[in-house]
């Protein structure tokens, strides 16, 4: 089916932890007709949590995409929707899938708000630049609060929200909403077919000063945009068409000035359809996003490719999934060009070409063959031979590398051995295929003991990746348990010559270096490395060894092998054997010279801390509070929210492991929370010790 770009959206849904995102998206489908049932979370037969661990935990694991068809003002438009998790632990489903989406809808919970999870995946829309509207779910819930929940967004997201719905009535006198751009009630009535139908009314009469000054309110903020609207609505408010407010409010939404508000109760059937209307009403179509800045491989010089099937194809990777039938999915945005099956294309971070062997429309983890895709399009191709998530697929005689994505590191890991041998032949192939899918797992191998340690994000990630082994590789595995993934830094300079001699007869080893080791600047990351050597003390193709050799030796500190993050490496002076000398000479010269200088520069262990917030009934905050403080945690703050106190905490990852049973003893299973990483901070002395004298077994 084809369809014009400008009726075309790319949108993912995203929101804390059930919010109703899934719910809301199941909808979405029921209406647009993808699907004639309608699935529920609860019960496990949710469309878009198609995964066994998704269904049997009511969460969502990964993004899953679909895409279908919403028809407004007698227009068909296609709409490409991806449902994101809003567990902290998975949040890297929710940055991939911002960097190729248009536009986002923000589902809120009317009773919980602004929640953690919300305040991170909003900072990622942020990063990205993606425009957005905020849909406030579940209005139908005792102690929804519509207003007070847009409040939050102005306080806590730093967003300017425009409400352009308000409710009518709330908790289970919620039945419908004012539509403040034609200025109608918008009623749901219960009916055989789960509230298809809405009827357009006249306002009710004691809303109807209040629905005046909401749409008053809307017109100054959108008045940025067009001042001359706000003219007109005080001298003429009736010569102010529907139309021009969906412009205005368009216009004003794209260039992320307002975030148009919504509200509705998925799980009631109520305020979906009009959700959609303004889906398509005030996100943007890849032409309006426009074209994409990347750079020319060969030169490095900025490259434009517009939404326009007629440019050179350029293409973004922004997942691999593993599916049982058709082998390795990878997730594809097409910013320009077509692409069709069986096209010999450009791997720009390899250098290789690769074929399409197939391509596929996805519905969750259904796949419907397609011939071919064009720009502005999501969609999925199996046949490459190596692909990773943020590559670049481009026109092989017009090279780009369009921008790649970052991933945060991983804070938690723990060990695993498999339980027989022939579960040991097959681990390495199952982990190999869930680190192709995931850029936040990591498997690394001891050194000291051979066990294979697992990393990731979080207690639940690691659950849920065993359980994948067990499940879908039939691996089966025992697990220690869990370990923090600590860090090293030096804290001040130190100079050190490193001479590496050595001889056994015949040619020998010889490298002479005098280097500076210090700690980088704020916020550089990795090695920060400077050669001041002048007049061929050292023969220029030697350099890259050293640097090479201080690269590698950052994966072990001084302290306790553990990784340092970043590093700053001055190379002031050296000499060279004409004939011993080497490039590994000198690359053993500098892993030497890290061990011997790092000692000298009060190197110190750092450990994650995790925000942690707590909503608990006022009579347990005390108990708490006194648990975050034997955990070393420090309270950051206080605030009443819908009759419960909110804690908010910073807490060392060490001291967090099993911390939600302990909740629920304290708080009688009353109160929530909710963690993600904050950043690594320096282990107290005492505390370090034991950790270094443990990691270096001298205590068992």
């Amino acid at each position: 089916m084809k369809t014009d770009l400008k009726y075309t959206r790319n949108i993912g849904i995203m929101a804390h932890i059930d919010a109703g995102k899934t719910t809301t998206t199941e909808r979405i489908l029921f209406y647009t007709g993808s699907t004639h049932r309608l699935g529920e979370v609860h019960d496990g037969n949710a469309q878009m949590d198609w995964m066994v661990q998704e269904q049997e935990r009511g969460i969502t694991i990964t993004s899953a995409a679909t895409t279908t068809y919403w028809n407004y003002r007698d227009q068909q438009y296609k709409i490409n929707v991806i449902d994101t998790p809003g567990h902290v632990d998975f949040t890297v489903e929710v940055e991939r899938s911002l960097r190729v989406l248009d536009g986002a809808v923000a589902v809120f919970c009317a009773v919980g708000g602004v929640e953690p999870q919300s305040e991170t995946v909003w900072r990622q829309a942020n990063k990205y630049g993606v425009p957005r509207i905020a849909f406030i779910n579940k209005m139908d819930r005792a102690g929804a609060d519509f207003y007070g929940v847009v409040q939050q967004i102005k306080e806590r997201l730093g967003a300017n929200p425009v409400p352009v719905q308000i409710p009518i009535g709330s908790e289970e006198n919620f039945t419908g909403v004012i539509d403040l751009v034609y200025m109608k009630a918008v009623v749901w009535y219960p009916d055989e077919k789960l509230g298809v139908k809405y009827e357009l009314e006249e306002i009710p009469a004691e809303m109807v000063e209040e629905a005046e000054e909401w749409r008053t309110s809307m017109l100054e903020a959108v008045a940025v945009v067009d001042d001359s609207l706000l003219e007109r609505y005080f001298d003429d408010s009736q010569s102010i068409s529907p139309d021009e407010v969906i412009d205005v409010l368009r216009r004003s939404a794209l260039e992320n000035i307002v975030v148009p508000v919504m509200c509705g109760a998925s799980f009631k059937n109520k305020g979906v359809q009009r959700l959609l209307d303004g889906i398509v009403s005030f996100l943007p179509s890849p032409l309006d996003i426009g074209g994409i800045t990347g750079a020319d491989p060969r030169n490095d010089e900025p490259v434009n490719r517009g939404p326009d099937a007629t440019e050179p194809m350029a293409s973004l990777v922004f997942k691999i999934a593993t599916d049982p039938f058709v082998g390795r999915l990878a997730f594809l945005r097409v910013y320009s060009g077509e692409l069709k099956t069986g096209d010999m294309v450009l791997n720009t971070r390899t250098g290789k070409r690769e074929r399409v062997n197939r391509l596929f429309q996805m519905h969750a983890n259904k796949q419907n063959p397609i011939e071919k895709i064009s720009a502005g399009d999501i969609c999925a191709g199996v046949g490459f031979k190596d692909l990773v998530t943020g590559d670049t697929l481009c026109a092989i005689n017009k090279p780009v590398v369009l921008e790649s994505m970052d991933f945060p590191d991983p804070v938690i890991g723990v060990a695993i051995e498999p339980k027989t041998q022939h579960d040991f032949d097959k681990l390495s192939q199952a982990l190999q295929k869930l680190a192709e899918e995931d850029p936040t797992f990591q498997v690394k191998t001891d050194p000291d003991s051979g066990q294979t340690v697992i990393n990731g994000m979080g207690e639940l990630h690691l659950e849920i990746l065993v359980d994948r082994l067990r499940r879908e590789f039939k691996v089966e595995c025992n697990q220690g348990a869990p370990q923090v993934a600590y860090k090293e830094a030096i804290t001040t300079v130190a100079e050190h010559r490193e001479v590496f001699r050595k001889q056994s007869g015949g040619r020998g080893k010889f490298a002479d270096i005098v280097v500076d080791i210090m700690p980088v600047e704020d916020g550089e990351r990795g090695l920060v490395f400077v050669n001041e050597i002048k007049g061929g003390n050292v023969p220029k193709e030697y350099i890259p060894s050293v640097e090479k050799g201080f690269r590698e030796a950052m994966y072990n500190g001084p302290l306790a092998g553990f990784p340092l993050d970043s590093l700053k490496v001055v190379l002031k002076d050296g000499s060279y054997h004409p004939v011993d000398s080497d490039s590994l000479s000198f690359e053993i010269a500098a892993r030497q010279a890290f061990r011997s200088a790092a000692y000298k520069c009060n190197p110190i262990l750092l450990e994650p801390i995790m925000s942690a917030e707590v909503v608990t009934p006022e009579e347990y905050v005390g108990d708490v509070v006194g648990d975050f403080n034997r955990r070393r945690g420090k309270v950051e703050g206080m605030e009443s929210k819908a009759g419960s106190r909110v804690i908010k905490a910073k807490v060392p990852l060490a001291e967090n492991f099993g911390y939600v049973t302990v909740l629920r003893t304290l708080t009688s299973g009353r109160a929530t929370s909710t963690m993600e990483f904050s950043c690594y901070e320096e282990v107290p002395a005492e505390i370090a010790k034991r950790i270094v004298e443990i990691t270096k077994g001298k205590i068992l």
